[in-house]
Parts: structure tokens; C-alpha cells; sequence
């Protein structure tokens, strides 16, 4: 082959091999512009930050009402389930948000477990072109602290109307009976009783404020536990005397305990007070204090009547009585039971209690036993 027949097929082949660098060079480019772009993210970036400090239940449900993002509390209260939301008022506002666009708000009750009912206040609006996000704020705890506000407040209002009543009407039979020396006496000795109750429900009413606004006592010192008994009960004996109750005292030796003595007597007390009330006459009243494990158990069991099982839950509660009409006889004002509980959390303790109807009551004030220091142990 001559040199000219070489150059003219080296020039063929550099030609073929450029054109076909040309054709794919622009096949590619071709190929990337018309390659479709990726898809935008369905929830917006930072939705996952978001729900998860969020103190309300959260739900983003996509144009077909499935369940794109659900917050762990929204499962909880049992909103959804299995992708989807179960409860067809909150699809209702999803609907008529997808429709117009405005936020709704409606409260609802849901029973996110069988037999327990939470109060949800439902907040739903718009997210995105395509998204619905549904709050629900669980107000249950709320809703129950404001029923007991209430009814605090109505039941003190009851309870200081009727001694001040009591005490209204003896005063006018005490002006008129002035020319009775005996009826005078008579009604000058329920009006002391009627008085008397009165300062026990005011002076209740400020303990157990105290109490709530101090949940951990700042006064506490070392106590003595048998001298916390004798004084209890030497508060109720004169009661236990006219009933002829005999209040029976079995105290380990040397017992300490930590915490305000205050209101640690008001607790022991109130016990006490509690079993003489309750119980018939003739029986017996014992007051046990032992230490087991660390703690100091102050146990007070009477023979009494008993509380219902379905009732247990709720004695400790402000004002409640199973026995209104037997508290009332006996003077009692539904405080007592509440102070000692609030005593309990307030020196790092606990109550408990056992009872049967007919069979009597088992209180337990249970304290953290006070440790000696190395200095404070005898030489």
C-alpha cells in the first residue's frame, strides 16, 4: 500500500471515530436533559424534628387519607391504627379542611383503652398542597385537676356554711331561751362543739395547702417515733375513753425517723383519730410501729366498718367520705385522709391501706428510717 492510500484510510477512520464522539457526546446530553427530575420529598424537611418536640399528638395524612407520619403519642391515644385514622369525627375536619382550607378545632372524647376515656382537644390545618396535619392535646389531666378545683371549692363552701349555720341558729335559741338556764347551758355546749369543728376544718383547709404547695419538706429534722404514737394517741383518748375503745401501742424501741415532726403528728393523728371515729364501741384500736428493710411502718388498725374495695382508690381524695352521713355524725370533715397522703409524698413516704366492710381498716404511714451518722453513733 502506498503512503497516499494510507493516509487517505487513516483519514476515514479518524472522521468515523469523531462523528461517533459527536453522536454520543450529544446522545448523553440529550438523555440528562430529558432524564424526568427526582420527586420532591411527600413531607416537608425537618417534619420529623418538628413532631418529635412537639407536646401534642401529630398526624400528616396524604391526599387519600393514609397515614404519611404519626407521632408515638397518636398511636398512644389510639388515633391510628394500622395506617390509618379511626376516628371518622377527625376525618370529617380533614375533609372540610382539604375543601376550603381553614384551620378547624373541636374537643372530643376517645377511649384509647377499654374502660378509660381521655379528653383531646383536635387541631387540624393544612400542611402542604397535599398534606393534612392533625394535633390532638391530651387535656384529660387537666379536665380532672379543674373537677377537683370545683368541687374543692363547693364542698368548702358546704362544709364552713353548716357549722356557721349550726352556730347562727343556736345563737338565736340561746336569746331566746335566756330565761333557761338549762336550755342556755345545752345550747351554749352545741354551739362549743359547732365551733370547735369549724376551727378543725379551717385549720384542715390550711394544712393541707401547706402541704400541696410544699412537696418536699424543708423542716425536717430527726423524730422519734414512739413519741409520735404517745401523742397520737393521747389526741384521741378522750374519745376512745367515752367510746370505750381501748387504743392498744406496740413501738420498737429506738425508732428515727427523718422528716417535718409537724406534720408528722398531724398524720399519725389524723389516723388515730380516724380509727376511734370508726370503730364500735367496746372494741380496739392497736397502733404498731416496726422497721422492715430500711423503713419504719406506723400501722394503725381498727375494727370499724370497713371500706368497700370499689372505694379505695378514692379516700384519699379532698372531702370524700364512704359514710357521709356517719362523717357528719361524728364530726368528721373528709380532710384527714388527704393530709396524711400529702404528708406521706412530703417527707419521702408512702400510705397504704387494707380493709374489708365489716372486718375494719389497715392504715400504713411507711418512712424512710433515719441512718446515724458516723458522729452521731454512741462512743
Amino acid at each position: 500500500m502506498d503512503i497516499g492510500a494510507g493516509l487517505l484510510t487513516a483519514g476515514v477512520v479518524g472522521a468515523l471515530l469523531g462523528a461517533l464522539i459527536t453522536y454520543t457526546w450529544r446522545f448523553s446530553e440529550r438523555r440528562q436533559v430529558e432524564a424526568p427530575p427526582e420527586p420532591a420529598p411527600l413531607v416537608p424537611p425537618g417534619a420529623d424534628a418538628v413532631l418529635s418536640v412537639l407536646s401534642s399528638s401529630a398526624v400528616i395524612l396524604d391526599a387519600s387519607e393514609e397515614v404519611v407520619k404519626a407521632s408515638a403519642p397518636a398511636v398512644a391515644l389510639g388515633i391510628v391504627h394500622d395506617g390509618r385514622v379511626l376516628h371518622e369525627e377527625i376525618l370529617g375536619l380533614v375533609r372540610q379542611v382539604r375543601r376550603d382550607g381553614q384551620v378547624r378545632e373541636v374537643d372530643l372524647d376517645l377511649q384509647p383503652r377499654r374502660g378509660s376515656t381521655a379528653h383531646v382537644r383536635v387541631r387540624v390545618g393544612s400542611l402542604t398542597s397535599r398534606l393534612i396535619i392533625v394535633l390532638a392535646l391530651d387535656q384529660t389531666r387537666e379536665r380532672r385537676v379543674e373537677a377537683i378545683r370545683r368541687d374543692f371549692v363547693a364542698n368548702v363552701s358546704h362544709e364552713l356554711k353548716t357549722p356557721v349555720g349550726a352556730i347562727g341558729l343556736l345563737a338565736e335559741a340561746v336569746s331566746e331561751a335566756k330565761d333557761d338556764p338549762e336550755a342556755v347551758q345545752r345550747f351554749a355546749g352545741r354551739m362549743h362543739s359547732e365551733s370547735e369543728r369549724l376551727t378543725r376544718l379551717v385549720q384542715q383547709i390550711i394544712d393541707l395547702a401547706r402541704l400541696q404547695n410544699d412537696l418536699v419538706s424543708d423542716d425536717a429534722a430527726v423524730v422519734k417515733v414512739d413519741e409520735l404514737v404517745s401523742e397520737a394517741c393521747e389526741h384521741s383518748a378522750t374519745e376512745a375513753e367515752n367510746k370505750r375503745i381501748d387504743i392498744v401501742r406496740d413501738v420498737e424501741p429506738e425508732l428515727l425517723v427523718d422528716g417535718d415532726r409537724s406534720q408528722l403528728h398531724a398524720a399519725v393523728s389524723n389516723l388515730v383519730e380516724n380509727a376511734v371515729a370508726y370503730s364500735p364501741e367496746g372494741s380496739r384500736v392497736a397502733v404498731t410501729a416496726k422497721l422492715d428493710a430500711g423503713t419504719v411502718r406506723i400501722t394503725v388498725a381498727d375494727h370499724g366498718i370497713g371500706i368497700p374495695e370499689q372505694e379505695l382508690e378514692r379516700i384519699f381524695e379532698r372531702f370524700y367520705r364512704v359514710d357521709p352521713a356517719r362523717a357528719r355524725a361524728t364530726g368528721g370533715t373528709g380532710l384527714g385522709l388527704s393530709i396524711v397522703k400529702h404528708v406521706a409524698a412530703s417527707n419521702n413516704g408512702t400510705v397504704e391501706v387494707w380493709s374489708e366492710p365489716g372486718a375494719g381498716s389497715t392504715f400504713t404511714l411507711v418512712l424512710p428510717e433515719h441512718r446515724l451518722e458516723l458522729e452521731e453513733e454512741p462512743a
